[in-house]
């Protein structure tokens, strides 16, 4: 079947085109696949807080995730959702989660960078380099 990636970074602009993807997969029969990409530098906590933690592994990863996609999608629909944590840096690991997808969703921005930008980093990574169609949702 075929599957759309979604990046999430627990920012409300992830959780917009989380909803979006989820949208369009109805349209187009696939299934959704969830990617929050960490790693040492880059912690996402269930909690909301930004923090270092040395023993950050995927389960926390994967705990940040659900809790990210369940405030997205609500409960029901958070279940419709597969989670996956790769560690990398945030394109580059959201560009291999893609690597079999039919589309890529990505925030127009995420959590970091500067705040009067149209388009993030990652966002404009992955535009340029995904092996997929890539679609950049707006925040509403």
């Amino acid at each position: 079947m075929a599957e759309i990636v979604v990046g999430v970074d627990r920012s409300s602009h992830s959780a917009d085109a989380l909803r979006w993807a989820v949208g369009e997969a109805r349209l187009m029969g696939a299934d959704v696949a969830a990617v929050l990409v960490w790693d040492l530098f880059n912690q996402h906590h269930a909690d909301g807080e930004w923090r270092f933690d040395p023993g950050y592994d995927e389960t926390q990863a994967d705990r940040a995730l659900q809790v990210a996609v369940e405030d997205a999608l609500g409960g029901e629909g958070a279940g419709q959702v597969a989670r996956r944590t790769p560690c990398d840096l945030p394109a580059p690991g959201l560009l291999g989660a893609a690597k079999e997808a039919e589309l890529l969703v990505v925030g127009a921005r995420g959590t970091g960078g500067f705040p009067g930008l149209q388009l993030g980093s990652v966002s404009q990574q992955v535009l340029h380099h995904a092996p997929c169609p890539v679609a950049v949702v707006p925040h509403t």
